[in-house]
């Protein structure tokens, strides 16, 4: 497996991760559940440790790529790598929350209900950020996601 197979093989965690584990934390913070706030800020937490291996990995796929002939436009690829650092920055202000929100609460009974939903708002705009990320990255190799008619002739035409 190279780099660049890994990079499309993670980078689905953190999308999907980031609207899962909202939902889990909504849940939480409707029913009042001390021990599924602290298992979702775990998870929040967790996120965003595994979005560091997410982040290299694009990088490293950049670098296998490069040589490749295009359809790698540098602004397409600037674009993806732009919106991958907005991501990159909330999901780990989200688990850097969710981490002091565990700190804070380690000798009480319950989570701070400010701290998550703090977490919980900083996945909600993760999560956007996350689905903008891989929409670019999906357009750097399928010109039918583009909208500009890149792929309206077949590879095999020519």
């Amino acid at each position: 497996m190279d780099a660049v197979h890994l990079h499309l093989a993670l980078n689905h965690v953190p999308v999907l991760g980031s609207v899962f584990v909202a939902i889990a934390l909504a849940v939480a913070w409707r029913r009042k559940s001390a021990e599924f706030d602290r298992l979702s800020l775990w998870a929040a937490a967790l996120l965003a440790g595994v979005s560091i291996a997410i982040k290299f990995t694009g990088d490293a796929a950049w670098e296998d790529l490069r040589p490749w002939p295009q359809p790698y436009e540098g602004s397409r690829v600037e674009r993806h790598e732009s919106a991958a650092d907005q991501a990159t920055t909330a999901i780990f202000a989200a688990g850097a929350a969710a981490a002091v929100g565990l700190f804070l609460a380690r000798r009480r009974p319950a989570v701070s209900v400010a701290a998550v939903g703090i977490v919980l708002a900083l996945l909600l705009v993760t999560f956007l950020l996350m689905a903008r990320t891989a929409n670019l990255g999906g357009q750097l190799r399928h010109p039918q996601l583009r909208g500009d008619n890149a792929g309206a002739v077949s590879p095999n035409s020519r």
